[in-house]
């Protein structure tokens, strides 16, 4: 992993000195843009509309429209001076319980080890969350802009989630349209929660899988071998007439399908062997986000 931020998590007057990790990676399947006729890759520039000329990285500064066409502009450095007074520093403002936080407001979440000075508070931070069973609450001025975070313990690791701040949350009364709450019908609210609580389970990451991405790759796979994709057909949708029917045609498939799971497991099928594994796929290159 490469160390994306160095830095120290500070709570009262004690400061634990960490270095940052990025903690997830996007799995998508890297696309091209190509020129339709000639299969090769298109290339973009960066041009000034009024010059017409190239214009290189070195030349760009950020910019505010503070009126229509009017701007003001800032040097890197001089961002990078505004940010400096807390840009190494994540400090904790508050400790709270995790519930208490709607994961609306969840951004993107960061590993925290320890620099080598800083092992014993970085121990005694982590244990003191794990004993309270709280999370911080912190600032953090990360990639150039400030944020919220939240710090929790992950097995035996600090992590950093940026948080979006409250402002940045819409309101639900920009939703256009948004109907007023409908009347909820007693038979058909009873016959929901029935079926919640049969399609209810522990949340297990392992078992959810990407199908989209599957897909994708089979069919890379198969016009790399000069063949034609190849798709399921797709199934009939079912003719619903009203919500009562639907929610009843669900709970019988439900109770259809754990009828036979319960059978499988009871009488597994003479002569079946292990299990055909399933065969492999190239995989994406990955990277850091």
């Amino acid at each position: 992993m490469q160390t994306l931020w160095k830095g120290a998590v500070s709570f009262g007057l004690v400061n634990v000195p960490v270095k940052m990790y990025t903690a997830t990676q996007e799995n998508d399947i890297p696309m091209r843009m190509l020129h339709k006729e000639h299969k090769v890759p298109i290339h973009y520039s960066r041009t000034c509309p009024q010059c017409a000329a190239e214009v290189k990285w070195s030349d760009i500064v950020k910019g505010y429209e503070y009126e229509p066409g009017k701007y003001v502009t800032f040097e890197k450095e001089e961002l990078e001076e505004l940010a400096s007074e807390t840009s190494r520093e994540i400090r904790i403002l508050d400790f709270v319980d995790l519930e208490e936080i709607d994961p609306i407001y969840f951004q993107k979440t960061y590993y925290l080890a320890p620099e080598e000075t800083g092992t014993h508070a970085y121990g005694l931070l982590v244990e003191a969350l794990k004993s309270t069973e709280k999370i911080g609450i912190a600032n953090i001025a990360l990639r150039g802009k400030g944020s919220l975070a939240a710090l929790r313990v992950i097995g035996d690791v600090l992590s950093l989630v940026t948080l979006y701040y409250e402002e940045e949350i819409r309101e639900k009364e920009e939703i256009p349209n948004f109907p007023e709450p409908a009347k909820v019908d007693k038979r058909e609210l009873e016959m929901a929660k029935s079926l919640i609580e049969q399609l209810s389970a522990p949340f297990d990451p392992g078992k959810y899988e990407d199908e989209y991405r599957e897909r994708l790759l089979q069919a890379i796979e198969q016009k790399v071998e000069g063949r034609e994709i190849t798709t399921a057909p797709e199934e009939k949708e079912k003719k619903v007439v009203n919500l009562m029917e639907a929610l009843q045609a669900s709970l019988n498939e439900m109770k259809a399908a754990q009828s036979t799971d319960r059978g499988t497991q009871r009488a597994p099928a003479s002569g079946q062997g292990k299990p055909k594994t399933r065969r492999a796929k190239p995989r994406s290159k990955r990277t850091g986000a």
